[in-house]
């Protein structure tokens, strides 16, 4: 049995992810999603031997919808148009994206409203599960009439055209099918359109952005706990009392959650007397409300995106039961494209208040007795100084990211198309946006596990000092002054695994 059943209502997020990860998942269709489409097909073919105008099934596309084609010449209009529409540019998107784009192409056309056979989908599942990639390039979609480009790329495949990757190797794709026994598609009537006609590119990115998104915020929690030990902060701040009389759910959960990562830390116990602050600097103090709003913010994201994913976005849609096929607008990414531009919002901000994290963990003027960059020969040594530079050029680039490309409309095919959502174009920006916050939360994880070494012999709490022991696996203590890149990019790899996100998580429950 296949390890995912596509049946166009109930594809995860998860399930998304799994796949994108490579063909060791096995993607299957159900019956039901079988017996669906063979239904919209026998209307769509009943519609065609009736001579009855339907917009891209006996006509053109888009400004050209008045033009009528002539029964002979359809398949050659299905095959034309998946050519015509194979114009993206650009660097390919990577292997994830484009199993990702591919298994929610397949889901959709499972719902069964987009009139084609099962076996466009079943070639496409075949694709997926040889591990033949079709070479989609990164740039060529408005998110309106879907994106075209994207999907065309992966619909020529289909008819054995164009260039695939597969084990790491890009060559032609028709090489790459003969080898794997699988035979090209010829197009019937409205297929070229149902395989290009869709949001599954901003989509597809969309989910894998979310989900690094989500891992990357359980981590910011890990790091900003262990930053508020070495920095001798207070915890009081996210008393369950404080939080009650706020009660957003993602405020609440953050607390929560911070509330777990520092109990019975020696670090806390050691200043809870004596200390004459009455309160610590907003980048500690606020953590809740900061990294609560992120919450709320994905929080929403992903309900979009699971919507999204078990959506018909094509047009037209087919509707077996009323016997109709009508044209609408469910191409249009807009909700997606504004979501996702969220994403970026809410990311840079996490990013700013770890970054401001670094810089007190960095300032012997802020640091609560901390050496300059924490390092013990400052002068001689510039120990983290310019990781925190790293981190600010890091931020730069996301508050750029985070404007907003859903509001950047531009009109397109003749002003037919003249409002468009530009969500592959969020899409990209929150991905990087995500790759970037990766990257600070980074430089606050080396920051502050470095600066808990100066609090020893005291002993942090238990997940904190879980936190640190991992971190010291692949990062030794800063004991002089050496390149520091490697030791970054092995915590950002650290952090896209996701093997921090769950230090904690049980006891917050």
């Amino acid at each position: 049995m296949s390890d995912v059943i596509l049946d166009g209502r109930s594809l995860s997020l998860e399930d998304v992810r799994q796949v994108a990860l490579g063909p060791e998942t096995e993607v299957g269709l159900s019956e039901e999603a079988v017996a669906r489409m063979a239904d919209s097909r026998a209307l769509i073919e009943r519609l065609v031997s009736s001579g009855e105008p339907v917009y891209g099934v006996t006509t053109g596309f888009g400004r050209l919808a008045d033009v009528t084609i002539p029964p002979d010449d359809r398949t050659t209009l299905q095959h034309n148009l998946v050519r015509s529409h194979a114009s993206g540019m650009g660097d390919a998107m990577d292997r994830e994206a484009v199993r990702a784009l591919m298994v929610l192409r397949a889901n959709a056309l499972a719902r069964g409203h987009s009139g084609c056979r099962v076996v466009l989908v079943e070639r496409l599942l075949e694709l997926l599960n040889s591990g033949i990639h079709p070479r989609v390039p990164e740039f060529g979609s408005v998110g309106a009439s879907g994106d075209l480009a994207p999907l065309a790329h992966v619909a020529l495949a289909l008819i054995g055209e164009g260039p695939a990757e597969k084990g790491g190797t890009e060559s032609p794709v028709q090489g790459l099918l003969a080898d794997a026994g699988i035979e090209p598609v010829t197009l019937g009537s409205k297929e070229g359109l149902a395989l290009i006609n869709g949001t599954q590119a901003t989509t597809g990115l969309g989910i894998l952005a979310l989900l690094a998104a989500e891992r990357a915020l359980e981590t910011a929690e890990v790091a900003g706990a262990m930053s508020l030990d070495a920095l001798l902060g207070t915890p009081e701040a996210f008393r369950e009392e404080i939080q009650d009389a706020r009660p957003h759910a993602g405020q609440a959960r953050s607390a929560a959650r911070l509330r777990a990562l520092l109990a019975g830390s020696q670090i806390r116990e050691s200043h809870r007397e004596g200390d004459p602050r009455v309160q610590d600097a907003y980048s500690l103090r606020c953590m809740p409300q900061v990294h609560g709003a992120a919450r709320e913010a994905l929080a929403y994201v992903r309900g979009i995106l699971e919507t999204e994913a078990n959506s018909a976005t094509d047009n037209p849609l087919v509707f077996p039961e009323a016997g109709v096929v009508v044209s609408g607008g469910n191409f249009h990414a807009q909700v997606v494209s504004q979501a996702l531009d969220l994403l970026a919002i809410a990311v840079a901000d996490l990013a700013a208040i770890s970054e401001r994290r670094v810089e007190r963990l960095l300032n012997p003027d802020l640091s609560m007795g901390l050496p300059a960059f924490l390092t013990s020969h400052a002068g001689l040594e510039s120990g983290f100084m310019i990781v925190q530079v790293t981190a600010v050029d890091l931020l730069a680039e996301m508050r750029i990211l985070s404007h907003p490309a859903s509001v950047d409309s531009v009109t397109t095919s003749a002003n037919q198309e003249d409002h468009v959502s530009m969500g592959l174009a969020a899409a990209r920006k929150a991905r990087r946006s995500v790759a970037c916050l990766q990257k600070v939360l980074a430089t606050e994880l080396m920051c502050a596990a470095q600066g808990i070494e100066f609090r020893r012999p005291l002993r942090s709490s238990d997940p904190i000092e879980a936190a640190h022991a991992r971190i010291r696996l692949d990062v030794p203590k800063l004991e002089g002054d050496r390149v520091l890149g490697p030791d970054l990019d092995a915590l950002t790899d650290l952090i896209r695994s996701g093997e921090l996100a769950g230090i904690g998580a049980e006891e917050d429950t």
